[in-house]
């Protein structure tokens, strides 16, 4: 697949790709990614009569930076897009998002979510968030690296340039968000009423099939899906994999 830039409308003010009729399943990306990262995604929910969101992060493709410095500073504008049934859809730090929407939905995924990250795991985070000074890019070869290997793709291409590109400064509130966030409470994941799917690699470094297991043990209707040779970036390199997991839990949650 080619992850070409798609039209953006105007949601609740805030800009996302939209396509499809139907209950609404809205997508959420990771950090130094934008909203095309969801375009197999997007594609399959439409065609499986779905209204697909899938907005651009604050400081992210279309939508400029605003100063954002917390994690509901990143959910309330996709918070405003959520206006009926839905299911909510998050990858890496949009993981966290989805999870913090949870008791406003019909259903939440997260997909690549960290849960309790080890001591060198957030001495690793913490140190690349503190290396980000929001004025030169970053080499995003060691990201790459640990999403795809060091094998050329399509979708490692993709994410090389939407790196090289993307806003300094949102990219630097983001990403200091993420590492100082360490999954959601426990009472929260207790407390979900609705399904809960958490969705990672099996060859997943950083978001671990563990992390996600634990997650879903926690919430009353909570399922794991770890997928084999898969790592980081799921919604891209196992596209088939994923929307069939997609269409048949919105279809569950929705229908």
């Amino acid at each position: 697949m080619t992850w070409t830039t798609r039209q953006r409308s105007e949601i609740a003010g805030h800009p996302a790709i939209v396509a499809g009729q139907g209950p609404v399943v809205l997508l959420l990306h990771g950090v130094g990614l934008r909203a095309e990262a969801w375009g197999s995604q997007i594609d399959a929910l439409a065609g499986a009569g779905f209204r697909a969101i899938a907005p651009d992060m604050i400081g992210h493709g279309a939508a400029a930076p605003s100063g954002a410095s917390s994690l509901e500073d990143f959910v309330a504008p996709v918070r405003a897009m959520v206006d009926g049934p839905a299911v909510v859809v998050g990858h890496s730090m949009g993981a966290m998002m989805a999870l913090a929407l949870g008791s406003e939905v019909q259903g939440v995924v997260a997909m690549n979510a960290v849960y309790r990250r080890s001591d060198a795991a957030k001495a690793a985070v913490t140190a690349r968030a503190a290396s980000l000074d929001g004025q030169t890019v970053a080499d995003p070869e060691p990201t790459l690296a640990r999403w795809f290997g060091t094998a050329p793709s399509e979708a490692r291409h993709a994410c090389e340039q939407w790196l090289r590109d993307a806003d300094l400064a949102g990219y630097r509130a983001a990403y200091t968000v993420f590492a100082a966030e360490d999954g959601p409470e426990d009472a929260a994941l207790a407390g979900l009423r609705c399904p809960a799917l958490f969705l990672t690699g099996a060859e997943e470094p950083n978001s671990t099939p563990e992390m996600s297991q634990a997650m879903a043990a926690l919430a009353p209707q909570g399922r794991c899906v770890v997928v084999e040779g898969a790592a980081h970036m799921l919604p891209m390199t196992h596209a088939a994999v994923v929307n069939a997991v997609l269409v048949e839990f919105a279809e569950r949650c929705l229908r």
